[in-house]
């Protein structure tokens, strides 16, 4: 009686030394490090030339302690400390131009480990330290955008329908446009186009303009100027999802505030100056025909490619890449080489149709421009440099005819992927600036942490000391069952890579306490098996038994109250409720399976004449 079968020692035994192994990672802490890779606009490779060129500047600043890793994605090097680190930053930062340089704290897990896929838990904005921003997004400039995109298109569609215009431009202080024609006739064709066209824009008749001209006013009706925020919005927040990934942050967090408002959390970044210039870089893609050699300076205009080399491109823009809905990396089916495929709306369609049918054989170029804010120090002053940057990514030669969707090819797998991440989100909506800013230092940072351990140790110690005094030898046995239960839990959140902040170490506070409330059900069951003169074997088995249900019901009302507040809550209250609800699983197998599991091997199966609980 109360003997376990042997699968199920083994199960228990294979569950806790597995979790063992995966909570390891939380105990080697993390090294100061400097991370190089590629800026998310360029195509310049990570691979032995660019180790051994790193290597070479840390042989030239006579540093010989570190240790250097390379992936396809970048090269980290692990220092001492942040004086060091500093130092090589700034150094690699002046260096390799071409690449982007961020101080970060890695992972010391050793290398075994990672090769298991053991990873530590990512800490919070409050535990690890970071920073704090709060973006605006300038809806204004991008209805304005909007509007001068708008210029071009109805000038293009009048010219394409022979419909002859005196004047298509923004209306000054009212917002919208202003068109002008001298007959009325001419009017009402451009209005009959007009609303066929554009069924997002209010038009209104004018008659009188500048005396006997006949006037149209257009103005973004309120659905479309919603429509149009809420699509900055999510682009910008794509966009800057992309450019967080070069500062080698693990778990930031990206989210919208309101209607025109961005929070961005990143924990772990110490260089915060670089962090704004990323977030807050300005970038804009444009499609254009590749003009010919001798091709008049009004109409064509000279571009440098990322090589060096010179190409001549024709001034008027095809499309921009705030006309691209979507774009993915791919192979193409008949040839097998890399390539990118692209997804346009409705207006670029048009355009692209038009210009492609009329330029087939001919080579079309991708630009990519850049809006930078530099900040220097100069005379112990931050001064602020804008930095603007055109350059062509690739070009291409028209094989057909195409229009939505259309594919860009001679290009490398990486060329590819760089080139479709542009254009699917390498441009900024609108433009965004920097509201609010809020820095946590590491050492506040690890003061949290030391203060949030010391929590959980006094918290963990009082309830093993008081479960050993209430019931003795039982009592050890659920504090090694508590024990267990932290285990399995850090294990559980390292495996799903949760972000432990403070309001999570405060739900694994609550665990412990939660955990031990089963134990206290069962052994308070079998106490009451014993006084009833029970014999101790069928006491145990009672014990165990009649405590289930009320163990369940407790714990199941728990766990929907954690769910919902999952459901509903943000950030923080968010992980409170995953260190709950994973801590009320954990603690009902440890205290129904691993006690029981103890308790069996300890009194199972033996002749008993008292229990010592």
């Amino acid at each position: 009686m109360n003997h376990y079968p042997l699968w199920k020692y083994m199960l228990i035994g294979a569950v806790i030394a597995l979790c063992t192994l995966y909570a390891l990672p939380n105990l080697f802490g993390e090294d100061p490090a400097v991370q190089i890779s590629p800026a998310y606009a360029r195509n310049e490779k990570v691979d032995v030339n660019l180790q051994n060129t790193v290597e070479a500047e840390l042989k030239n600043l006579g540093i010989a302690d570190y240790r250097i890793e390379r992936d396809i994605q970048r090269v980290l090097v692990r220092l001492d400390n942040t004086e060091i680190q500093l130092k090589v930053y700034s150094h690699l930062k002046d260096t390799l131009k071409n690449y982007v340089v961020a101080q970060n704290l890695a992972p010391a897990t050793p290398a075994w480990l990672r090769a298991l896929g053991a990873e530590p838990m990512y800490l919070g904005l409050d535990l690890r330290g970071g920073v704090h921003f709060l973006m605006q997004v300038d809806m204004d400039t991008a209805v304005k955008q909007d509007e001068e995109r708008l210029v071009a298109e109805l000038r293009s569609l009048f010219r394409e329908n022979k419909i002859r215009y005196k004047g298509v431009a923004r209306s000054l202080g009212q917002g919208g446009l202003d068109l002008k024609f001298a007959k009325e006739s001419y009017r009402e064709a451009a209005l009959k186009k007009i609303t066929t066209d554009y069924p997002v824009l209010q038009v209104l008749p004018v008659d009188g303009v500048d005396g006997n001209l006949f006037g149209l006013h257009l103005a973004f009706t309120e659905q479309a100027l919603k429509e149009n925020a809420e699509q900055a919005l999510e682009q910008n927040i794509t966009t800057l999802r992309n450019r967080v990934n070069e500062l080698g942050v693990a778990e930031p967090v990206i989210q919208r505030q309101g209607i025109d408002r961005i929070v961005v959390q990143l924990p772990g970044v110490q260089d915060t100056a670089r962090a704004k210039e990323i977030l807050g870089a300005t970038a804009t893609l444009e499609f254009r025909l590749v003009a010919d050699e001798g091709a008049s300076k009004y109409n064509s205009r000279s571009y440098k490619r990322r090589n060096g080399s010179s190409v001549l491109l024709k001034r008027e823009v095809i499309v921009t890449g705030n006309q691209i809905n979507d774009a993915a990396a791919g192979f193409d089916q008949t040839s097998g080489q890399p390539m990118a495929s692209v997804r346009l709306n409705s207006q670029g369609a048009k355009r692209m149709f038009k210009t492609t049918g009329e330029n087939i054989g001919k080579p079309m170029a991708v630009v990519f421009i850049e809006h930078k804010i530099e900040t220097k120090i100069v005379n112990g002053k931050e001064v602020k440099h804008k930095r603007k940057t055109e350059e062509v990514i690739n070009t291409a030669t028209i094989q057909g005819q195409f229009g939505s969707r259309f594919q860009i090819t001679g290009l490398t797998s990486p060329e590819a992927s760089n080139l479709a991440l542009l254009l699917r989100a390498g441009a900024l909506k609108a433009p965004m600036e920097i509201v609010e800013e809020r820095t946590i230092g590491p050492s506040l940072g690890q003061e949290n942490i030391d203060l949030g351990m010391l929590s959980i140790f006094i918290g963990f110690m009082l309830v093993m000391f008081f479960m050993w005094l209430r019931y003795g030898q039982f009592g050890l046995v659920a504090n090694f069952a508590l024990l267990m239960n932290v285990v399995i839990l850090i294990a559980l959140l390292s495996l799903l890579q949760a972000t432990l902040t403070l309001p999570g170490m405060a739900g694994i506070v609550l665990t412990l306490g939660m955990a031990v409330d089963a134990n206290v059900l069962i052994f308070e069951r079998i106490r009451e098996e014993i006084h009833m003169k029970n014999t101790p074997q069928a006491s145990i088995h009672a014990g165990f038994e009649k405590a289930f249900s009320t163990i369940a019901d407790a714990n199941i009302t728990t766990l929907i109250a954690a769910v919902i507040l999952f459901s509903f809550g943000t950030g923080p209250i968010k992980g409170f409720a995953i260190t709950l609800s994973l801590g009320i699983v954990t603690s009902m197998f440890t205290a129904i399976m691993v006690s029981r599991g103890v308790i069996n091997y300890r009194f199972g199966g033996r002749k008993l004449t008292h229990l010592p609980i």
